[in-house]
């Protein structure tokens, strides 16, 4: 099942057609996601027995996140051994090491970013997990079963605001306006062959800066989810990016930086495709 918001309303993607939830429900599921994350179990036993309505074509720049407000955004750092070693650091142990986003730079899975003045703007692709149930100290044997499903994000980072403070500042340089971007829909698990192991990759004007599977993921999702949980209710709805691959601007020589007019394609395996294009900062 794909699940996105198509120009505001959620809706049902079958056959490349936009299916309106609330519509099809009648009234039973509003138009927001969080009421289905909220009611997953109820929602996915309506969409499984429903005769779906014949759906509408819909344009790719209506596509936002499928999680927009999440109550908890919960991100992972160094979770490729690739990533880790052109970070300079030692492959996490024992404990993924984890920092927030916040909601407010969320954003769907086309459109404009833009980028701030004197900074260096980085690129990370990321598998997206979206929270279904509430998950509070589950096992790692059934951790995915708490998921919804997944989605393609970019944890889009600024590096000179994240390293301006000691310890780096990781929240705050990770969540400016726009540098959150999630879709282009939420991919139930059902619909891969392994959720487990998909290809994951992005480009720049073309450009392959990014490409791996997610079988390479040191703290897989059902590890994540589980140890996440072991310390902190994880809610409906909530969103988990998973890490980045190696390929990132930072850990290039010389580094490489986001620039005016530069088009970021992030993608993911059986997922879908993000699209963004960067832009210079206004004049005041």
């Amino acid at each position: 099942m794909r699940i996105a918001i198509v120009a505001g309303p959620l809706a049902l993607i079958a056959d490349g057609l936009a299916v309106d939830v609330e519509k099809a429900s009648d009234g039973l599921f509003g138009p927001s996601p969080q009421d289905i994350y909220e009611r997953w179990d109820a929602f996915m036993s309506w969409a499984a027995a429903a005769a779906l309505p014949p759906g509408d074509p819909f344009e790719a720049a209506d596509l936002g996140s499928p999680a927009p407000v999440p109550r908890q955004v919960l991100a992972i750092g160094l979770n490729y051994r690739d990533h880790a070693a052109e970070s300079g650091y030692e492959v996490p142990a024992h404990e993924p090491p984890v920092f927030t986003k916040f909601s407010s730079c969320i954003i769907g899975a086309r459109g404009e970013i833009t980028l701030p003045p004197g900074g260096h703007t980085d690129w990370e692709v990321e598998l997206v997990a979206v929270l279904g149930r509430r998950a509070y100290q589950v096992p790692v044997e059934t951790a995915l079963s708490y998921v919804a499903g997944y989605a393609v994000g970019q944890d889009i980072s600024e590096r000179t605001l994240q390293m301006a403070a000691t310890p780096p500042q990781f929240s705050l340089g990770k969540s400016l306006p726009g540098f959150g971007p999630i879709g282009p829909a939420l991919v139930t698990l059902d619909e891969f062959d392994d959720p487990n192991d998909l290809e994951i990759g992005c480009a720049i004007d073309g450009e392959q800066v990014q490409l791996s599977r997610t079988s390479e993921l040191i703290f897989s999702v059902p590890v994540l989810v589980s140890r996440l949980s072991a310390s902190i209710p994880l809610l409906p709805g909530d969103v988990i990016f998973t890490g980045t691959p190696s390929g990132v601007g930072l850990g290039r020589s010389p580094q490489r930086w986001l620039s005016d007019g530069q088009e970021l394609v992030s993608r993911i395996e059986g997922i879908g495709e993000l699209r963004h294009r960067f832009v210079a900062p206004k004049a005041v």
